[in-house]
């Protein structure tokens, strides 16, 4: 697998900022198609956008940590995000949220030391008649308990086993 370098990302960043700066409002798709990209917005990238298109670094970095969808560091393997509607709030969300950052050893927007878990907070997945809910990608979990919670992460952590094919022996033999 390669790993993406720094010149790689300047340039595809160079590159998004060029295929839409024309566009009215560029800031929202450029912010958009570079953390699709990339899984987050790298913050040596804030420079480039300012000047691609014509604002402020202030005004770019003001945007990307006031929308929460937003990421300034790359996510982990896994994000789960926690519903915190009211509809889950009646269902015990808050109980899970503690319950989660401390099984994770986590609080929202931060990803577990190994790299592997994020842990976000959503308002809402739709999900409402069955919390609370919870999002591991983009797969929707409802009445999520801890035990469940824990069930769930130890899925995720859990790797399946390499099966090795058997290798026929030799054949050493001369006809």
């Amino acid at each position: 697998m390669n790993k993406t370098t720094a010149t790689d990302v300047q340039h595809m960043v160079h590159q998004i900022i060029a295929d839409l700066n024309h566009k009215p409002g560029a800031l929202m798709p450029i912010l958009h198609a570079i953390q699709d990209e990339l899984g987050y917005i790298p913050s040596d990238s804030v420079p480039a956008i300012a000047e691609g298109l014509q604002i402020t670094r202030a005004e770019v970095h003001g945007v990307i940590s006031f929308y929460h969808d937003f990421r300034a560091s790359a996510p982990g393997k896994h994000t789960i995000h926690i519903c915190r509607a009211e509809a889950c709030q009646a269902r015990g969300c808050r109980a899970l949220e503690r319950h989660a950052q401390q099984t994770l050893g986590v609080d929202y927007h931060q990803t577990t030391l190994d790299g592997d878990i994020t842990l976000e907070a959503a308002y809402c997945l739709g999900n409402c008649a069955t919390g609370p809910s919870i999002r591991i990608g983009d797969d929707i979990h409802g009445r999520v308990t801890p035990a469940r919670f824990d069930a769930l992460i130890d899925q995720l952590q859990t790797v399946p086993l390499a099966i090795q094919p058997v290798l026929a022996k030799e054949d050493n033999t001369h006809g």
